[in-house]
């Protein structure tokens, strides 16, 4: 096992439309507005830019953020990963009922070097801060959709 990678999957249930909910996720540079562990984040240009995560642990993580796929008709968002974590996320949106179901699915690489040294301790830990990431994420953005 390489405890350096991680593949994370999640999936937030929200009481807005698909096309509603993609219009908001594919501005990255506004998360920080609504989802807390996103301190910031800047674009270079249309398809790429920083940003900077930190969630319960005192440790920011910075990435740089590429598109790969930004698909509005199959409501699909992906993005290159690289910096201190490499690999790939990905937003798969589908209408659910009256709402909408948002699978989020990432695939990294720890490459911060703390993060490396402390990746056989630290690991249930850095899987709890990411849980709580997402939780802070999923409520963000449902208070914002109710907002807009």
């Amino acid at each position: 096992m390489d405890w350096c990678r991680y593949r994370f999957r999640c999936v937030w249930r929200l009481p807005a439309p698909p096309d509603t909910v993609y219009a908001v996720l594919e501005r990255a540079e506004d998360y920080p507005r609504w989802w807390p562990q996103v301190r910031e984040v800047v674009p270079r240009d249309e398809a790429s830019g920083t940003a900077r995560f930190r969630s319960l642990l005192p440790y920011d993580l910075v990435v740089t953020v590429r598109a790969l796929r930004r698909d509005p008709a199959a409501r699909v968002l992906e993005v290159g990963l690289g910096g201190d974590l490499e690999g790939r996320a990905r937003w798969t949106l589908t209408q659910e009922g009256t709402g909408t179901r948002v699978l989020y699915e990432q695939e990294v690489e720890v490459r911060a070097r703390l993060l490396r040294i402390l990746a056989v301790p630290g690991r249930p830990l850095f899987r709890a801060n990411h849980a709580l990431m997402m939780r802070g994420g999923r409520r963000g953005l449902a208070a914002h959709l109710r907002s807009v």
